[in-house]
């Protein structure tokens, strides 16, 4: 009998120890981008379902922990841009190159709308081989659509070293919203990328949702 109820709970340990486990985490995958200033492309990217979280950094330079002053000032060959962590499951990477293309002016070689330079050049930094294959074709196809009557000069790069801004650069929007409103306003990002875009330009804009 005692053998018999030591054999009953050595059987139930297993089934207790399943359960006290904490489920796995949800798999996410990381997405870079540079789409001028990250204080706009970074609100745009909130927006969609699936992103779970966004920083504001540097990349693609020389440059070891490079600050604002120093990427602005040039030189660095750091690119203001924006890291992308999300839900494969929610979003797709495909998904957010689609967002990414429609919110940015890709005709533009020397920057984005008022801001120039180097720093504020787009670009699409793969993280992994699978992203590298996907952001090429979406290029070519976005290029085969003659969606913008004029060519797309957005590299396409191997992500490298991502720095993150400085803390007042994160999430600038929810912080200063009038100063980010106003700016976004005058720069004329959105009057660019509807007239770049028409109606398929990327509807994560303020005042549009």
């Amino acid at each position: 009998m005692i053998a018999r109820k030591a054999a009953k709970a050595l059987a139930v340990l297993p089934l207790l120890y399943a359960v006290s486990q904490p489920a796995h985490a949800a798999k996410t995958e990381t997405a870079i981008f540079a789409g001028g200033c990250f204080w706009c492309i970074e609100s745009d990217f909130d927006k969609i379902d699936g992103v779970l979280e966004t920083t504001s950094g540097y990349t693609g330079g020389r440059t070891e922990n490079p600050t604002y002053k120093q990427v602005s000032a040039g030189g660095t060959g750091h690119i203001e841009a924006l890291e992308v962590k999300f839900d494969p499951a929610k979003v797709s990477y495909e998904e957010l190159l689609t967002a990414f293309w429609h919110s940015v002016d890709p005709t533009d070689a020397g920057g984005q709308f008022c801001d120039r330079g180097e720093s504020y050049q787009t670009t699409i930094f793969a993280t992994s081989p699978a992203q590298l294959k996907k952001a090429k074709a979406s290029k070519k196809a976005l290029e085969k659509s003659g969606e913008t009557n004029r060519p797309i000069v957005t590299p396409i790069r191997t992500a490298s070293t991502f720095y993150d801004a400085e803390d007042y650069h994160q999430n600038y929007y929810e912080k200063n919203p009038i100063r980010y409103k106003y700016y976004r306003y005058r720069c004329g990002r959105d009057q660019r990328v509807k007239e770049v875009w028409g109606p398929n330009a990327y509807k994560g804009i303020p005042g549009e949702h």
